[in-house]
Order: structure tokens, then sequence, then C-alpha cells
């Protein structure tokens, strides 16, 4: 993994009061994790700037932040919007076998029988399981997306970080 990769963790949203306060949504599991890294960076005309949250509340449907240096809405308001990350060797060591999202996506994505459906989009998190959305490439057996849901040793047979490739154990015809 680079140590320089910026991992989105959140995004701020519209000012909440008087005083500059900001609503944050996380993207992290569970949604409070976000809260470990007061210290975040954000791009801002092009450019990583370092925010600092300095208080922080929760409620009843996410969180309202207050950023050091933004201390009424209207100087608050330029950071509507704005998404906040952290370099990725700042994140946790997973157990061996566990992946962070960012890390699966861009991974090339084959079947049991050799075909390749493309590379990783994105994941999408239903409740049940998390599933790969894999966009076809130039190189894929077909131009279709599929959804392959995450289920370790059931549909993926195996990870390779190095080779950035994932072994799923998927037919090239489901779901059509």
């Amino acid at each position: 993994m680079s140590c320089h990769k910026k991992v989105v963790l959140g995004q701020l949203g519209k000012v909440h009061g008087i005083k500059g306060w900001l609503k944050l949504t996380s993207f992290t599991n569970p949604p409070e994790n976000i809260l470990d890294y007061l210290t975040l960076q954000a791009e801002i005309d092009n450019r990583w700037q370092i925010l600092e949250i300095d208080r922080f509340r929760q409620q009843p449907n996410g969180f309202v932040v207050h950023i050091k240096g933004y201390d009424d809405p209207e100087t608050s308001r330029q950071l509507t919007g704005i998404r906040l990350a952290v370099n990725n060797d700042l994140l946790p060591v997973l157990d061996k076998g566990s992946y962070y999202w960012h890390e699966l996506v861009g991974m090339k994505v084959i079947n049991q029988h050799g075909h390749e459906f493309g590379r990783v989009n994105s994941l999408l998190e239903t409740g049940a399981n998390d599933v790969l959305v894999v966009t076809p490439t130039t190189e894929s057996i077909d131009a279709r997306e599929r959804l392959i849901p995450y289920v370790a040793d059931i549909i993926i047979d195996n990870i390779d970080s190095k080779a950035r490739l994932i072994r799923v154990n998927w037919e090239a015809d489901y779901l059509e």
C-alpha cells in the first residue's frame, strides 16, 4: 500500500446553527470511527489542506462538527460538500484476509473458468453482505456490469493483492 494514498472517510454537509458547525456524513463502519481522526485532509481549490475537528456532537441522524477556524455560517459554508480523507497508512492494520473497500477498487475480477468480468468500480453495502460492482473493460468477456456478492470462501475464492486480482466462483451467465 502506498503511504500517500488518500482514503475518504466522510463528507461535510450543510451548515448547522449560527456558530459555523457543519453536518458530517461518515463513510466509516461503524460511523463514529471517523471521530478517531480529528485531523483530516480536504481537497479545497485543487490542493490538500488540513482541517481539524475541534468539537463534535452526535445527533439522531449523524454528527455535527466544528472545524477549527470556521466560526460562522458564512465561513463554514465554503466547506459544504467537501470530502474528508486521511492517508491510508493511518488506518488500522486489518487481519489477514480482511480488506478495506478502497483496496478492492480497481482490482481485476475473473471467474473460476478464467473469464474476465472487468474491474471493481465500487462496493455496495446491502445489509446481508457487501456487493462488488464490477464494470467491464476492453478485456472483459462482454459489456455487462456485474453485481457480485462479497461472500468469502463461497463466491470470493481468492484475492491476490500484489496481482490486484480477485477470483470468483461466479458464472458468466448469472442473472441473465
